[in-house]
């Protein structure tokens, strides 16, 4: 039976907005985007704000999707992304740019090279071992996820098996969108077994800072190694549970899986294509949990808005797969390269990473005060990433309190300060992720508003 096809979502007095809106409800699915209530029509963005047609002005507490780190549009950043590309100044011959190739598939291109050698250079710095070796590029976190999980797979035959921690999200591609979610998902991949993420263990800021008792999470490991042994060729997890929710583990947790990974000679890949690039407070989240994993997948953050992912790891494991195995048209493009390029230049010259650390402790005082409100349930998170669990009240679900909370963020208060949220994460969930370099008197000041907002919502629905 065909799925209902949804009302095109409008807002009273937004007539440029609604136009577009329904425009492209003509001409586009609206399967390609996540359930976003404002569904905000962008004119224009820089730094942490963004502009509607109508010209309203929307604090981003989304950073598109935790893309955005160093703030959208950045001068300096652009301006370096066309120095890379340009290599060294404009020339015009006829009609066209001597300029580096936006596509080389099947050659290479120098801002290709220096972007990975950078790259390599900069992790195994981080890491303080040798186990970041060579990158696997690609556009996407999905793309970059089934190509760690493609290595580890070719590494020896008949080993195919593939552990991952319940609740994740990975991607919705292939092997990414076999290793998201848990057992109950549809068009489940046999080769796949879902472990327990301590989710109780992590449900605010204070649960996660009590000891975690590991033994039963040791003996769901044991038991599954006594099952499958040698079959097991890779075990994937997350810094924290972004899509399943915003559940932040105590490092324990993941040392553990990693433990575990190097007892039984076992690829550890970690996905912190949502972490990476300062969002849990380290440049790289798996320094920040203690743990250095086999292949880091890398993505969002990455390229600040440019589509770039890799997986970075050993060279050993990349070695057994043969020309084409992980090739595909924009891996490694030129354009990628050089916001990679930027990016990186952007956290070795600047404070970015000490902005971060202000922003965090700013963030987690003014979320922390909307445990007084009736409809929030939870807090948690760490870094530049929170999340913010609605509760249900009187007649109305959790679900329906998150709703109308992005919605009236989206709306603003008396003063026309508004906000701009995604939609709410596993239902309930909504995501608090500004750009990590939102001044720290900014954020301030509409973590009030969102207080407000939220306390309106409450008295509405309560």
């Amino acid at each position: 039976m065909p799925a209902e096809i949804p009302t095109p979502i409008s807002h009273p007095g937004e007539t440029a907005s609604n136009d577009i809106r329904r425009r492209l409800a003509k001409v586009e699915p609206h399967a390609l985007r996540t359930f976003t209530p404002s569904l905000a029509v962008l004119a224009k963005s820089a730094g942490s704000y963004h502009w509607t047609p109508e010209g309203r002005k929307l604090a981003d507490f989304s950073s598109g999707v935790l893309v955005m780190n160093l703030g959208h549009n950045p001068t300096r950043w652009w301006k370096r992304v066309i120095e890379y590309l340009q290599l060294g100044g404009l020339k015009t011959a006829g009609e066209f740019c001597e300029a580096v190739t936006l596509n080389g598939y099947n050659a290479v291109t120098e801002v290709e090279t220096i972007a990975t050698e950078r790259l390599v250079a900069l992790m195994q710095k981080q890491a303080g071992g040798k186990k970041c070796e060579q990158v696997l590029w690609a556009a996407s976190g999905s793309e970059a996820i089934q190509k760690a999980l493609w290595a580890a797979m070719d590494r020896r035959p008949g080993e195919q098996m593939i552990l991952s921690t319940r609740y994740g999200f990975h991607g919705k591609k292939g092997l990414a969108g076999a290793v998201t979610g848990s057992e109950q998902d549809s068009e489940r991949d046999s080769r796949v077994k879902f472990l327990s993420f301590p989710r109780e263990e992590c449900l605010n800021v204070a649960r996660r800072k009590q000891p975690i008792d590991l033994k039963p999470y040791e003996a769901e490991l044991n038991k599954l190694w006594t099952e499958y042994g040698n079959r097991i060729c890779a075990l994937i997890t997350e810094p924290y549970l972004g899509g399943g929710g915003s559940f932040h583990p105590q490092k324990e947790y993941i040392q553990l899986l990693a433990r575990f990974c190097r007892e039984h000679d076992i690829v550890f890949i970690f996905d912190e294509v949502q972490a990476n690039f300062g969002r849990t407070g380290s440049l790289f989240a798996f320094t920040e949990y203690g743990v250095e994993p086999d292949i880091v997948v890398l993505g969002k953050g990455l390229g600040n808005g440019v589509p770039v992912s890799a997986a970075v790891g050993r060279a050993d494991l990349f070695a057994n797969m043969h020309y084409g195995e992980a090739s595909d048209t924009w891996s490694a493009n030129p354009l990628a390269s050089a916001a990679v390029l930027a990016t990186l230049d952007e956290y070795e010259t600047t404070e970015v990473m000490g902005q971060a650390k202000k922003l965090s402790a700013v963030i987690e005082k003014g979320l922390l005060k909307l445990n007084e409100l009736p409809i929030v349930a939870h807090i948690r998170g760490e870094g530049v990433v929170w999340g913010i669990e609605c509760a249900p009240i009187r007649n109305t679900p959790a679900d329906a309190v998150a709703k109308a909370c992005v919605e009236a963020c989206y709306r603003g208060d008396a003063e026309g300060r508004a906000i701009h949220l995604l939609g709410p994460l596993a239902g309930k969930v909504i995501r608090v992720s500004p750009p990590l370099v939102m001044p720290v008197s900014e954020a301030e000041e509409y973590l009030g508003v969102m207080y407000n907002i939220f306390a309106g919502v409450a008295k509405r629905v309560g």
